[in-house]
């Protein structure tokens, strides 16, 4: 069906209010859901939570969709990029940050530049500064890359922007009526071949550290248009990198950041590093179709 279509959900249907009913026995709670743009594409969007419990409730999401679609005779596949010539499936990350008390969205000052706080303006930086080692963490297949690129609604350059779908880092509308609580950043480059603790570890750490070392980012990197439709030259004009086009570049990109590489610890950062450049050299022998098959039931 086409996206957002009522015909699709029709056809989803029985397998849709079994995952919605599964989930909410588990505690789990769905906000949004509406056909994608793929083929067979779906987008269920679960409630925030604190950060470890977000990780949980990622794991448990992916089992229980998986299962549920099993009962019906169908499969279920995360990978970023199922197929080659169709719509990839991503995980984008939502993050506000709080008070100690849970009181205060430390993210939203009603008169800061798009509703955000200075704070929140660091948070972005850090982000920003890391995010070509982060994608390694955030999108750590060797397929995640055939997802990562320009013109391919996957975010493909460090870049920012208000309700910018093509920018690694979206600021979010916030509700009417509600602005101090829903406001948040999106991390756009990041999917389900993630593990989930690791990839919202780092982007906390590199978001703490452009709040630490006040990295607010250059107006210049803020766009309200899709970075790939800009000539080379206005990207480098305004210092707007293109991410990691493969995984072997991103492994590289993320050995180097010192700051991720101290919040993954010694042992952890050397394990990492050592099966996802086994991975990349397992696939670089192969050709597509071993990668979109191994990845289509992996993930």
């Amino acid at each position: 069906s086409l996206c957002f279509s009522g015909v699709g959900m029709t056809a989803a249907r029985d397998v849709i209010d079994d995952v919605v009913t599964a989930l909410g026995d588990q505690g789990i709670q769905v906000d949004q859901y509406y056909p994608e743009l793929g083929h067979g594409q779906q987008e269920i969007t679960i409630r925030h939570a604190d950060a470890v419990r977000a990780a949980d409730n990622h794991v448990l999401y992916r089992e229980t969709v998986r299962n549920v679609a099993w009962s019906h005779g169908l499969y279920a596949s995360f990978a970023p990029k199922p197929f080659a010539d169709q719509a990839g499936n991503g995980c984008h990350i939502h993050v506000s940050g709080w008070d100690a008390e849970g009181d205060r969205n430390l993210f939203h000052d009603a008169s800061g530049r798009h509703g955000l706080s200075e704070t929140a303006y660091r948070f972005i930086g850090g982000l920003l500064e890391h995010l070509p080692g982060l994608v390694a963490l955030t999108a750590p297949s060797v397929n995640s890359y055939r997802r990562l690129r320009p013109n391919s609604w996957s975010s493909a350059h460090v870049c920012y922007g208000p309700d910018n779908r093509e920018a690694a880092v979206r600021i979010p509308s916030t509700y009417w009526g509600n602005e101090m609580a829903s406001a948040n950043l999106e991390l756009k480059p990041s999917d389900s071949s993630a593990n989930p603790y690791l990839a919202l570890g780092g982007l906390i750490a590199a978001g703490l550290d452009g709040v630490k070392r006040g990295l607010a980012p250059s107006r210049d990197l803020e766009l309200d248009a899709d970075p790939a439709t800009l000539s080379e030259q206005e990207l480098e004009r305004r210092g707007i990198r293109r991410l990691p086009a493969t995984l072997d570049q991103a492994i590289e990109a993320l050995e180097s950041d010192a700051v991720l590489m101290e919040s993954l610890g010694p042992t952890l950062a050397g394990s990492y590093l050592a099966i996802r450049r086994a991975d990349a050299r397992l696939f670089a022998a192969q050709d597509e179709a071993f990668e979109l098959r191994h990845h289509f039931y992996k993930y």
